[in-house]
C-alpha cells in the first residue's frame, strides 16, 4: 500500500529544521505542495523558508510566529525539533550547561506552542508533534540532561492535548529512535555509535518523514498519543505520482 499526502496551501513550522529529521520533513512538505517555514539557529542547506530563531528566547520565538502569520494568515503544523544533546556525567555537569539544555529542549517547546496554538484553537485545526526520545524511559550515561528534558515533553505533551482536544487541535509525540544525524554523531563516539548499531539500529532522517506527515495529516484522529520507533520506521510516503 502506498500513501501519498497532499499539503496543498498548508504551512507548517518547524523548529530545529536546518538539518537531520527537521531538515528531512521540511523537503517533504514541500514536495507535498505545503509551505514549510525552518526556525534554528542555523541556516538551512536547501532552499526551504528560513528565519532565525533560538527557541529558548522567547520573544525572539513570538516575533518569528506572528511574522509567519502575518505573511501566511496560518500555520496548520508544528513540528517541535529543536534540541541540544550534550554529554556530560551529572556530578561533572556544569550549571549553564544543564540550564540551556533545558531551555531549549524543554522551554522552547513551551513558547514556541504558547505561539503557535492559540491560532490553531481559534481556527479549530492544527497538528502539533513534539520529540522526546527512548532516553526518556532508560536514561543514558552521560545523557542526564537531554533525557530529563525529554522525559519532561511527554507530560507537557499530553498535557496540552487534554487541554485543546475539545477545540480540535491535536499534540502527539514522537520517539523517533536512533537516527544518523549531525547532532546523534556529535553526541556519540564510536563506542557509543557500535552501540546503537548493534541493537536498536540507526535509521536515516527519512526514515521518521512518514510517519511524521501521518501525524500531521487529519488521518491521524489521535492525540495526547506516543508514536516510537522500535527498529526502524518503514518508509510510508512517496512524493511523486
Amino acid at each position: 500500500m502506498k500513501v501519498r499526502f497532499d499539503a496543498t496551501g498548508e504551512v507548517v513550522v518547524i523548529t530545529g529544521g536546518a538539518q537531520g529529521i527537521g531538515a528531512a520533513l521540511a523537503r517533504a512538505v514541500t514536495s507535498c505542495g505545503g509551505t514549510a517555514v525552518v526556525f534554528d539557529v542555523v541556516k538551512p542547506a536547501s532552499g526551504v523558508e528560513y528565519v532565525e530563531v533560538d527557541v529558548a528566547d522567547r520573544a525572539s520565538v513570538e516575533s518569528a510566529v506572528a511574522d509567519v502569520l502575518s505573511r501566511y494568515g496560518r500555520i496548520d503544523g508544528l513540528v517541535a525539533g529543536a534540541a541540544v544533546q550534550p554529554r556530560t556525567p551529572v556530578i561533572e555537569q556544569d550549571p549553564s550547561e544543564w540550564t540551556r539544555t533545558l531551555q531549549v529542549n524543554l522551554d522552547g517547546v513551551v513558547w514556541v506552542c504558547q505561539a503557535v496554538v492559540p491560532h490553531m484553537v481559534s481556527r479549530r485545526s492544527g497538528s502539533v508533534v513534539v520529540f522526546t526520545s527512548g532516553m526518556a524511559v532508560t536514561g543514558y550515561a552521560g545523557a542526564a540532561a537531554y533525557a530529563s528534558s525529554k522525559a519532561a515533553l511527554v507530560a507537557f505533551a499530553k498535557s496540552l492535548a487534554a487541554e485543546v482536544a475539545e477545540h480540535r487541535v491535536r499534540v502527539n509525540v514522537t520517539a523517533p529512535g536512533v537516527i544518523d544525524t549531525e547532532q546523534f554523531r556529535g553526541a556519540n563516539a564510536d563506542a557509543d555509535r557500535l552501540h546503537w548499531q548493534d541493537t536498536i539500529g540507526i535509521g536515516d532522517p527519512e526514515d521518521v518523514v512518514g510517519p511524521l506527515l501521518f501525524l500531521l495529516s487529519d488521518a491521524a484522529a489521535m492525540t495526547g498519543s506516543v508514536l516510537t520507533r522500535e527498529r526502524a520506521f518503514a518508509k510510508l510516503v512517496s512524493f511523486t505520482e
